[in-house]
């Protein structure tokens, strides 16, 4: 949960990058991705240091901030199997590297002797887990045409990224097909590129203690919001959230006990009748009782190609009235 890879990947390449550009610059030498000594003198040190250190801090800043976005696989995955995507992306985009390099020359007659330096073909490799995995949530619309989602703002930094150099494309078309060829097991490259069980045990008590932060509180503070009624609303919301907090707590101790699925409309009652003036504690009799919500079946889909089970995507999209953003986030959260 406390990402430890993720910061050490974010902390120690830039810490290095910003020495090499303003206090060492004559050891950048020793960083560059010289793909003709590489090839000529058989210096394959020069692929670790040069892969893994950028010299443009505008590479190191773009792709500081895609790390930390993408920390969530590690907290998804685990340390060990993210390092493990990591090392299998990085050792497979090398080898990409050279070959589109030699595509390129044979086929358009481009002469290439080196490549933008740093970590950049595992973090391009991460947008093919970030594009599947991820759902895709609407923030709100420009101009009633364009959306504006969760993923927009990570797509853009991409973008950047792959604007920022000349021959950067190279770099980003190796990371994406070995993200793929790691994502989709072609030829079990997951269970042959993976980090061992007892170095990631090593790096876990050396390392982990280091980049781990301390847990956070329970008690968030509220943000003071503009006028009176956002303030309301404000503290209206974080009362709704306290109460679900409260009941999916509760819901789940009586899981554990008997079994079963959660009944998930049950967590709704107190967002659906808060409006209403005439509600009453006491149960509804059967004559009452409301009809159950239809279902779209292609907002189903959409949940289960998130990986959801079909029970679970029916009572969330039953429960948040076919809010397939509601059903959505609550299942996450979940």
């Amino acid at each position: 949960d406390k990402a430890p890879l993720s910061k050490s990947l974010l902390l120690v390449p830039s810490a290095i990058s910003i020495l090499l550009t303003l206090l060492f610059q004559h050891y950048q030498k020793f960083f560059a991705y010289n793909l003709q000594a590489i090839k000529e003198d058989f210096q394959i040190w020069r692929i670790v240091c040069g892969r893994t250190i950028c010299l443009d801090l505008k590479d190191t800043f773009c792709s500081s901030l895609l790390i930390y976005n993408f920390r969530i696989f590690e907290r998804r995955y685990g340390s060990r199997k993210f390092s493990s995507f990591l090392l299998g992306a990085w050792m497979l985009s090398a080898l990409f590297d050279l070959l589109l390099v030699e595509i390129a020359e044979y086929v358009f007659g481009i002469t290439i002797n080196s490549l933008p330096s740093g970590f950049l073909g595992p973090v391009f490799a991460l947008f093919v887990p970030f594009y599947s995995s991820i759902p895709r949530v609407q923030v709100t619309q420009v101009l009633g045409h364009f959306s504006i989602t969760n993923k927009t703002l990570v797509y853009i930094l991409g973008l950047q990224l792959l604007t920022s150099g000349s021959y950067i494309w190279i770099l980003a078309l190796s990371g994406l097909v070995s993200g793929i060829c790691y994502n989709s097991s072609i030829l079990k490259v997951h269970r042959i590129l993976c980090v061992p069980s007892w170095v990631a045990k090593i790096f876990s008590w050396t390392l982990e203690p280091i980049f781990s932060s301390a847990e956070p509180t329970n008690e968030v503070r509220v943000g003071m919001g503009a006028t009176v009624d956002i303030q309301r609303q404000q503290r209206m919301e974080l009362l709704d959230r306290q109460i679900m907090m409260s009941q999916v707590a509760q819901m789940r101790r009586q899981r554990q006990q008997q079994g079963g699925m959660i009944n998930w409309n049950r967590l709704f009652p107190p967002l659906r009748h808060r409006h209403n003036a005439n509600y009453q504690d006491h149960r509804p009799s059967e004559q009452d009782t409301p009809p159950p919500t239809e279902v779209s079946e292609e907002q189903v889909a959409r949940l289960m190609e998130m990986g959801f089970s079909r029970g679970d995507a029916l009572e969330a999209l039953r429960a948040s009235n076919n809010d397939l953003n509601v059903a959505t986030n609550f299942l996450l959260q979940h």
